[in-house]
Order: structure tokens, then sequence, then C-alpha cells
């Protein structure tokens, strides 16, 4: 639910104040004046639509998922269930999914009916390997992958920024990602879009196995977005992971709060409903 912060025309009545001369005589509550003597005037909430814009990432790196649903189909799940919500209440919802480019746009509309539209585009959007990925035939060294980690990340700032001129300003837009991107773009299109008056909300989407990295033994890891294999022991690197994992945590939350972007951190085990609504209500 969302409340103006500016009075209007409406049936739900806000407040009483003190008449002033110039005031519409017809907004005088005269049974106040008939009990106090005084002349006060009635204020309502004027009625709003809100605008909600769903930024879903389609990249290579959401179709992870080490349980039940892979990164990208929670995503999907939650931008769902975030769009029923705000249909139900008659208030328009438009998605835009992106990998490396804003593509795959549907406008915003009311229509209920509406939620079927987006649940198949979503679908028919579900990240896949594509064909030329030559990872079974490379790989590499972590050292060598270290030595430019920015070469392998995309940058969306351009994205986010052609997302924030194809919508109307003033609007809430809710990102849901694994940010899995480079930093400095990230921010860049969150100023952009907070430049625009927008109410910005980021879902980062991550998995148990991101977060926790329990793996053991001598493991392969193949990469999605770029083609190459990495052959290391993960207990011997869990440590230094999870170190950097903490600090890009706190990159990312920081930058968001910087830009006054609401932020929570949703991990995939966690059931999404009981997740969803402890973040709504927090937002209330």
């Amino acid at each position: 639910m969302h409340k103006s912060r500016h009075f209007g025309n409406s049936i739900e009545f806000r407040q009483h104040r003190q008449y002033v001369p110039g005031d519409d005589p017809r907004s005088v509550d005269w049974k106040v004046w008939a009990r106090q003597d005084r002349l006060y005037v009635k204020q309502y909430e004027v009625d709003t639509n809100l605008r909600l814009t769903l930024l879903l990432d389609a990249s290579q790196s959401m179709q992870f998922g080490s349980g039940a649903m892979t990164k990208y189909d929670y995503a999907c799940t939650a931008a769902l269930s975030l769009a029923y919500l705000a249909l139900r209440q008659q208030d328009a919802v438009g998605c835009i999914l992106f990998d490396q480019d804003a593509r795959n746009a549907l406008p915003a509309k009311m229509k209920q009916s509406y939620l079927a539209a987006l649940a198949d585009k979503m679908e028919h959007s579900t990240p896949h390997r594509p064909k030329n990925n030559t990872a079974t035939d490379k790989s590499i060294n972590i050292a060598t992958l270290l030595e430019n980690p920015k070469a392998t990340q995309p940058n969306l700032h351009d994205a986010f920024q052609e997302v924030a001129e194809s919508i109307l300003p003033n609007g809430l837009i809710v990102v849901l990602s694994d940010l899995f991107m480079q930093r400095e773009g990230l921010f860049q299109g969150l100023r952009y879009l907070r430049s625009r008056g927008h109410d910005v909300m980021i879902l980062h989407i991550l998995d148990d196995r991101e977060l926790d990295f329990d793996f053991g033994g001598a493991a392969q890891f193949e990469g999605l977005e770029i083609p190459a294999l990495i052959r290391c022991n993960p207990r011997m690197l869990r440590k230094g992971y999870l170190e950097a994992l903490n600090a890009y945590l706190d990159e990312v939350m920081r930058g968001c709060v910087n830009f006054q972007c609401d932020y929570r951190l949703f991990r995939t085990g966690m059931p999404l409903d009981a997740a969803l609504s402890a973040y709504l209500s927090g937002r209330q």
C-alpha cells in the first residue's frame, strides 16, 4: 500500500486545519463550527496511482541454483508476487528484462489479466547457455582470472539509464538480480534512477551455496558467463572466498544506502512467502 504526500479530492479523510480567508466555503466542516464556534476545513488524501516497474536480471549467472529453484526462478516468483499485489490494488505494472542491455520490455498496464503475460514473458526469457560456450575445452588458472576480474563483469550503467529514460518519472522500480556486475556501473545506474524521482527497491538474489561456499573435495567450476573451467580445492579457498564475498556484500549494501535505495538480500533457500512478507512489512 502507498499513501500520498499531498492533499486533494478523495473519500479518504486525513485531518482538519483552521480556516483561512480564501478557502473554499464548501470545505468547511459546519458540524465542528456548530460545536466549537470555530471554522475548520476538512482535508482529504489525494488519490494516487503507483507505476511499478520490475527490472529483472536475465543474465547467464542467474541460471545457477543448488536447490529447488535457480536464482532466476526465485527472482521471477518474487517479481510476479509483487505484480499480483500491485494489480490487485489497481496499480500499473510493467517489466523490463536485462542482461548487458535492457530488452524484452513490457509496458505498464493495470489489468489483472496482465499477470499471465508477465509470467509468459519471464518463462520465455529464461537464460540459457550460449551455443558457442566452449567451457569444456578451456581451463584457466585462478590467478589468471584475477589479473583483470572486471573483464568478466558486465557494466549495466547503460542498461539502467535506458530503463530510466523509457519510463515515466516518480515510479517504483524493483531490481531483482544477483548483482554480479561492475559496482561502478551499478551505482551510476542507481544514481540515475534516483535522479528521475524513482523509489528503488533492490532485491539481491543469491544462492545458498554462493553465500556459504560449502563445497568439499576437489571440484571443477564451470563458467556461466565466461567460457572457462576452474579446477581447485574449495576447502582451501573457502576462507578467502567468504572474506571477499562479505566485502562485496558490504560494498553493495553501502552503495545502495548512499543512493537511498531500499536493499535486501534474499537467499534462494528461504521460503519466498516468509521472506517477502517480512520485507514488505518492514517497508510499511
